[in-house]
């Protein structure tokens, strides 16, 4: 894939910020989807104690076969220096960079995109999974094992039970809490980019295996821990 620069990455906190909350207002919230045909699955983790940004990217062809299994049609493993510090709400600026890399080393082109990490749900509507939609434009979805902000009610105890995650005075809706197993945490799935809450949510539960993240996800990150290093 060839990418067009959004941006610079060589940017103090102050001028992320500021970046976060102009790009924000360039995410679509509704579905902007072409049939899909192929999902990538992009965990994003961290070596040599932070000095290099690994990410791991893995394609599925869709729709899985009669049992269940996906197919992976090409896998990517992209290490390079990491831009900038642990700072929370930046994780973008960390972590963004290195997926760009994998992206770009891919022959197959992914219809829908999922990220372990957050969507809109981030205190400035630009985690994770938007920045990197944006970038690739593409339609994304942030699939987080835990909350950034916002609150919640507790999601129903079986699969596919959800619950709203909102923030703000006016209780703005900016993800679910999904129960994507019984008996287990509930994940946070917030839209990305060109894909709707009902969308996202709907993807994730059409992929979800015996275990509690989405097969995309888990693949990728299966595939980063396989490959060593810490994250």
């Amino acid at each position: 894939m060839s990418l067009d620069p959004l941006h610079d990455w060589n940017l103090a906190p102050a001028q992320a910020i500021a970046l976060q909350k102009r790009l924000a207002g360039r995410i679509e919230h509704d579905d902007r989807l072409d049939e899909v045909h192929h999902i990538a699955g992009v965990d994003i983790g961290f070596e040599q104690g932070g000095a290099i940004t690994r990410a791991a990217v893995v394609v599925l062809a869709w729709p899985p076969d009669e049992g269940g299994r996906f197919e992976v049609v090409e896998q990517v493993v992209q290490r390079e220096p990491t831009r900038m510090p642990y700072i929370p709400g930046l994780l973008s600026f960390r972590e963004v960079p290195a997926a760009l890399g994998a992206f770009e080393r891919l022959t197959v082109h992914p219809d829908l995109v999922m990220v372990d990490g957050q969507g809109i749900a981030h205190p400035r509507r630009l985690g994770v999974a938007s920045h990197l939609g944006l970038w690739l434009d593409l339609p994304t979805i942030g699939v987080a094992k835990s909350r950034l902000c916002g609150r919640n009610e507790e999601p129903g105890p079986e699969r596919g039970d959800w619950a709203p995650l909102t923030d703000g005075p006016d209780d703005t809706v900016i993800g679910a809490v999904l129960r994507s197993r019984p008996g287990v945490k509930p994940l946070f799935v917030s839209s990305g980019h060109r894909v709707s809450l009902p969308t996202a949510l709907d993807w994730v539960v059409r992929c979800l295996g015996r275990t509690k993240l989405p097969e995309p996800t888990r693949l990728a990150d299966r595939l980063a821990s396989r490959r060593g290093g810490e994250g």
